[in-house]
């Protein structure tokens, strides 16, 4: 069993031990937790009113179970609970706003497997914690420093399903070109990973005037894949957008939050190229403006911005990284690599439905294949490795003596150390995991052979410091 406490929140496995698996007891005292620092990050409530919650979860065959423990929690500790039920992550991050909550707790384990659950908390911006906010958390629920309400002190629990205010919110935004899309006439294939995204985008795409077939639409939670939007896990939605001779195949994981696209020919887009497209069709729009991505994060990015007369930052991974940086530069749009679109003039939260409609407007302007689109794109590939440690005390002085050997190199130490290797536009990012003995070690190249083989250097070496 797994339990991962972390400053954005708790994820685990369903079952087994408090403390080793996702329990019960260990969802209450997280939740408990958060109820009891609501004062130190909105204030105390002068009218003596209750603190708001918003609760929303996706599909997964557990999510029922812990929703309930969630909400009895809340209303336990006096807060009112505002129940979202099956929601998208993104969906659930504006409902904090359209219902002036005070707070958000999403219940999700994101692209993890069927068997795992999560809480992810978010502020009165339904935006996700800072470091320092998710660290109280964890002091807080390790001391179980927190009260419960008196009888007469219970919060009170209503639902509310948000997804048509999302989806409209979507709709107005004036970078999404509703009219284009629909005299597109564009023929899609969704893969929704029998999840939330089977409820909501289905329905955004009926509104733009999209014709929709949907594959694993039912929201089972039971997944018919690796939930996971890579291109290992999508041969059916694949092989689907040929045989139904669609312009485009769309797949998001099962919150929502992640999106990838497959082009008319089967092939893959890439979910690097997502957050890519879109900032090329929003730059191009509105001129010159400031990005954002993670370091982990292919350079296309940086390419386009700077073809527009724009400017590119970094960030450290992590979502809330990116968005602390985007509110840094005022960023005209943002995101990760692995699918994960932020749009500020909708919300600074990942949303595949903003992606979807920016990405759909682009494209209906571009009037070409998406084949022929990303060609026009900066193209890279990123390779993807790992290597174990035996002794993490290692990991520290591995990473110093890489920054040591490639000094004369672009050297980025605000997460791990990432070496630009500026005049061949190549980069390699070293990252320690928090959880176990490994160093990630993510590099990218104008071909995968480059890009491997640049890995493969740098693994040498570090094999000879390790040794």
């Amino acid at each position: 069993m797994s339990l991962i406490k972390s400053i954005s929140g708790i994820r685990g496995t369903i079952g087994g031990p408090v403390g080793e698996g996702l329990t019960p007891v260990d969802i209450v005292k997280f939740t408990a937790a958060y109820c009891a620092t609501l004062p130190e990050r909105v204030g105390a409530k002068a009218d003596g009113s209750h603190y708001k919650v918003v609760v929303g979860r996706d599909a997964r065959i557990s999510g029922s179970m812990v929703e309930q423990i969630v909400c009895g929690t809340l209303s336990g500790c006096g807060v009112d609970v505002v129940k979202c039920g099956l929601a998208s992550t993104p969906t659930t991050e504006l409902a904090v706003r359209f219902a002036g909550a005070d707070g958000g707790i999403i219940i999700t384990a994101s692209h993890n497997p069927r068997q795992w659950n999560a809480l992810k908390l978010l502020n009165a911006q339904g935006e996700f914690l800072t470091a320092a906010e998710g660290g109280r958390i964890l002091e807080v629920a390790e001391a179980e420093g927190f009260d419960f309400a008196e009888v007469d002190e219970l919060g009170k629990i209503s639902e509310h399903d948000y997804t048509d205010e999302h989806i409209d919110s979507v709709l107005a935004l004036d970078a999404v070109d509703a009219k284009a899309i629909a005299d597109a006439h564009f023929k899609v294939v969704l893969d929704s990973i029998n999840s939330v995204g089977g409820i909501i985008m289905p329905r955004l795409l009926e509104r733009l005037g999209v014709e929709c077939i949907t594959l694993n639409g039912e929201p089972t939670g039971d997944f018919a894949h690796n939930p996971e939007p890579l291109p290992k896990n999508l041969v059916d939605l694949c092989t689907t957008v040929v045989k139904e001779g669609a312009n485009l195949g769309i797949s998001v994981d099962p919150d929502v939050d992640r999106l990838a696209f497959i082009c008319e020919n089967g092939e893959p887009f890439v979910e690097e190229y997502t957050l890519v497209a879109v900032a090329d069709y929003l730059l191009g729009r509105y001129g010159a403006g400031e990005t954002v991505s993670n370091l982990s994060s292919s350079r296309a990015l940086r390419d386009v911005t700077e073809a527009h007369g724009g400017h590119y930052n970094a960030a450290a991974v992590g979502e809330v990284n990116v968005t602390t940086k985007m509110h840094e530069v005022g960023a005209l749009i943002g995101g990760e690599g692995n699918g994960g679109v932020i749009y500020p003039a909708s919300h600074c939260g990942r949303d595949a439905m903003v992606g979807v409609a920016l990405f759909l407007s682009n494209l209906a302007h571009k009037g070409m294949s998406v084949s022929e689109y990303k060609k026009t794109l900066p193209q890279y590939f990123i390779a993807k490795n790992r290597m174990e440690i035996s002794d993490p005390a290692l990991v520290d002085r591995i990473l110093e003596s890489l920054k040591a050997h490639y000094c004369g190199e672009k050297i980025t130490t605000i997460d791990g150390v990432k070496i630009d290797f500026e005049a061949r536009k190549q980069w390699v990012h070293l990252r320690k995991s928090n959880t176990e003995p490994i160093i990630r070690i993510y590099s990218e190249a104008a071909t995968e052979a480059e890009a491997q083989a640049l890995a493969d250097e740098v693994m040498a070496l570090a094999g000879k410091i390790a040794a």
